[in-house]
């Protein structure tokens, strides 16, 4: 099982945990409202769990350009 951590905008992974066991709760999942559960966190036939996060260029660019967090994604 792995957790993968990846980019919603540019698509790169930003950081990946190859444990056996993790417990979420370090992680701050619990934190997480089901809604962003849902939209975050998907699960794959394999064992592995995708995370959607930002990387740092992105969130940078964000900054910048406060007006793209109205698009569901900038990067065309």
């Amino acid at each position: 099982m792995a957790i993968i951590y990846t980019c919603r905008h540019c698509q790169d992974t930003v950081g990946k945990l190859a444990e056996q066991y993790v417990d979420t709760s370090l992680l701050g999942w619990d934190y997480l409202t089901i809604e962003e559960k849902k939209e975050m966190i998907h699960y794959h036939s394999n064992g592995d769990i995708s995370i959607q996060t930002i990387c740092e260029s992105c969130q940078e660019t964000l900054g910048q350009h406060p007006q793209y967090h109205e698009l569901d994604y900038f990067i065309q």
